[in-house]
């Protein structure tokens, strides 16, 4: 049985959590975490001290213990708000590298809340239905609308408790002032929820991250002392209401650090950042018309695990919803820069034909299928900035847009694939190149020689798509052209200016025929 480990290198802390893989699910059989206040710095001066970056590195160096004790097979390391802000994140990035050899993947704002929903909607009852999802960290809040386990809307804030804590909070008790002004803030930021999101109108509200367990449990328990019916409602259903929790709030930023300790689920390390986090949500909840929260224990390491999991998985049920999400974010970006997808589509079709009929001549991974599709689908995006020169824009726009369930590195292996479709070919010296893993060269090589061959088979014309038959031998592919209405000879031109390309690169000739 495979085991997966996910770290996650938070603002406030970090996490480790390792699972093993019974009948395509996910168990998990270690966890592991520490408060580092990686951030705490960050919001302050803008760099990672060197005292934060040596707690976390010896953090890490236990989590790595655990790790090789549970032999696991793939290892993620997932940083969040907090690398992303800090000047000396490149530093911090290579000493992890030297003491653990794991390679830290900085993510944005959105592919975390991507992640920390599809943790929890895998394996939080009851979120299939519409529902709201709220995870505020040590730096940043990343509010999500889901809906039949799909996102609808999200939204991510500089909202964090850490953040919070460092920019407007910095005495004990705080200054009134000061919480005039953090709320203030706050419902600047939350207006570009309310813009996006609207009012939801949902039953179901899940909050994860330490922010949220120690609300819920505190909330929770101050509402059990209410006489009646409120009290007993409160010890049913675990929920924390948006009632409970604006109490909680004004009670929380009037004590100090050690009474604040003293409340139930919240103790000496929450109590030093949870103020900003109270108020945060009180004003959400508020603002978007939520009646409470339910608190979970899922989030991004689980989002992670579940990620790992599809990619090597075929048959676990995660694996089709990240293909399918994955395949609306490229169509997402196909809508955002005017492609015409019906144009594409043919494309694409020959792209699957040729990947699926000369598997063992090209010999590229699985994964690949979809990327050369994404890149079809996307080649033409840089003709929104310019229709000269076109590939390179494509390329870029592809390497720097957020694209649901692709990684920065994936987004680097589509866009080299789109990008070379015109006159020039790979080099492992251009700057493109240069953001690919120098093992995944020869399959971009691969890929794009493919790819050219799928587009020199789909001519700018309005008569029907020229369809093809492929004939496989140990010297050569020949590639039989089925005429159109307007017949082959332009796409059979084409496909030969590719022939010269295709012996290089899978020592075959490439035969084009007209049948």
């Amino acid at each position: 049985m495979p085991a997966f480990a996910a770290i996650d290198i938070g603002s406030n802390s970090v996490r480790l959590k390792i699972a093993s893989v019974q009948q395509h699910h996910l168990k998990i059989v270690h966890e592991d975490r520490e408060v580092v206040r990686l951030g705490e710095s960050v919001f302050q001066t803008g760099v990672i001290s060197p005292d934060a970056m040596a707690n976390t590195i010896r953090a890490l160096k236990r989590f790595q213990k655990a790790v090789q004790l549970q032999v696991v097979d793939r290892v993620r390391v997932v940083a969040t708000s907090a690398m992303r802000d800090a000047r000396n994140a490149a530093a911090f990035t290579a000493w992890v590298k030297s003491a653990t050899g794991w390679q830290v993947e900085v993510i944005s704002g959105l592919e975390e809340g991507r992640l920390i929903h599809l943790g929890v909607v895998t394996g939080e009852p009851g979120t299939r239905g519409r529902c709201v999802l709220i995870d505020l960290g040590g730096g940043s809040c990343e509010v999500t609308l889901s809906d039949q386990g799909t996102i609808r809307e999200m939204v991510s804030l500089p909202l964090g408790a850490v953040r919070l804590q460092q920019e407007f909070l910095r005495t004990d008790p705080p200054e009134k002032q000061d919480i005039a002004r953090l709320k203030q803030y706050v419902d600047r930021e939350l207006k570009k929820a309310e813009r996006k999101m609207g009012i939801p109108r949902v039953r179901l509200v899940i909050a994860t991250s330490g922010t949220a367990a120690a609300l819920s449990e505190a909330s929770v328990a101050m509402a059990k002392k209410l006489p009646g019916k409120r009290g007993k409602v409160a010890r049913a259903d675990g929920i924390a209401t948006v009632e409970d929790v604006h109490r909680l709030a004004d009670r929380l930023a009037k004590m100090t650090n050690i009474q604040r300790a003293s409340i139930p689920g919240i103790g000496p390390k929450r109590s030093e950042i949870i103020v900003g986090g109270a108020i945060v949500y009180t004003h959400l909840l508020e603002r978007l018309g939520l009646k409470g929260f339910r608190y979970s224990p899922l989030g991004l390491s689980n989002g992670i695990l579940e990620q790992m999991l599809a990619e090597v998985d075929l048959r676990a049920s995660v694996h089709q919803k990240i293909e399918t999400e994955r395949w609306e974010g490229v169509l997402e970006v196909c809508r955002r820069y005017g492609v015409d997808q019906r144009k594409m589509e043919p494309v694409r079709g020959h792209v699957v034909q040729l990947f699926d009929e000369l598997l063992h001549v090209h010999e590229l991974p699985a994964e690949y299928r979809l990327w050369m599709q994404s890149a079809a689908m996307m080649q033409d995006v840089g003709k929104y900035m310019n229709h000269q020169g076109h590939h390179r824009h494509t390329q870029y726009i592809v390497a720097n847009s957020e694209i649901f369930g692709f990684s920065p590195e994936q987004r680097a292996i589509v866009s080299a694939i789109a990008r070379y479709l015109g006159k020039s070919w790979p080099d492992a010296v251009d700057r493109v190149m240069r953001a690919v893993p120098v093992e995944e060269h020869i399959n971009v090589l691969r890929a794009v020689t493919l790819l050219r061959m799928a587009v020199a088979l789909n001519q700018d014309r309005a008569s029907a798509v020229v369809r093809m038959r492929l004939h496989v031998y140990p010297k050569r592919v020949v590639l039989e052209l089925v005429p159109s209405r307007g017949g082959a000879e332009l796409e059979a031109w084409s496909l030969k200016k590719e022939a010269a390309y295709f012996r290089e690169v899978f020592l075959r000739d490439l035969v084009v025929e007209v049948a």
